[in-house]
């Protein structure tokens, strides 16, 4: 069984961390490979950015990676493309995003969102109530931090973020809170560690849902 998570944006060095992630959380037997839009913007910041990264996104449909994939994932909270890459690809698609609303549906919770810049939320709030979980969602917050800032994860970043968790689970009644940002999945042990609420982190939820979608579509 081989995974591709697919980086919509241009920095290696984020897919290199997500793709570190995805393999530690794979069971036996599951491949995990990577690619990186060298064709997009460096982060995904926003519409306009998540716009200028499709067409980079389904021409790397036709890589190698892509092509021997099972399925694939988008490695980017904002889902960039993925009705898109639904229609071309010729293996499931899901997104990061996607599969953390879905995780938190399954368990039950109400959930928060934090994520990187003001400037991304309306786009998850589209996607939340496109994927129709609007009325599980309590709040999608905005660390104010750049992507790449959360990437580099210092100390000051984490408990900015670990701040903001607090927040959405005690002023917004979140019972869990969704790291909003594929550039968190490395920090997700600290900021678990931290955090007084239940966290959902995307590449790892993806991983857990894509296995078992795989293994229901082989039996």
């Amino acid at each position: 069984m081989r995974i591709l998570f697919m980086n919509p944006n241009a920095t290696q060095a984020m897919t290199d961390s997500i793709l570190g992630v995805a393999r530690a959380a794979s069971p036996s037997g599951v491949e995990v490979e990577g690619w990186t839009n060298l064709d997009g913007p460096p982060a995904i910041e926003g519409p306009a950015d998540g716009d200028a990264a499709v067409v980079g996104l389904l021409a790397g449909l036709s890589s190698a990676q892509a092509q021997r994939a099972d399925a694939v994932v988008i490695a980017c909270f904002d889902d960039t493309g993925l009705e898109q890459m639904r229609d071309k690809a010729d293996c499931p698609v899901i997104g990061i995003g996607q599969a953390s609303y879905a995780m938190a549906g399954l368990l039950g919770h109400r959930f928060s969102v934090v994520t990187s810049l003001p400037v991304s939320i309306p786009v998850i709030k589209e996607n939340i109530l496109a994927l129709g979980h609007a009325s599980r969602c309590a709040s999608v917050r905005a660390s104010g931090l750049p992507v790449l800032t959360i990437e580099e994860g210092g100390e000051q970043t984490r408990a900015r973020l670990a701040d903001e968790v607090s927040q959405a689970h005690q002023a917004d009644g979140a019972t869990a809170v969704i790291l909003g940002c594929a550039g968190m999945a490395a920090l997700y042990d600290d900021l678990k560690s931290r955090a007084d609420v239940v966290l959902i982190e995307g590449i790892r939820a993806s991983v857990c849902l894509s296995t078992s979608m795989l293994n229901y579509q082989a039996s």
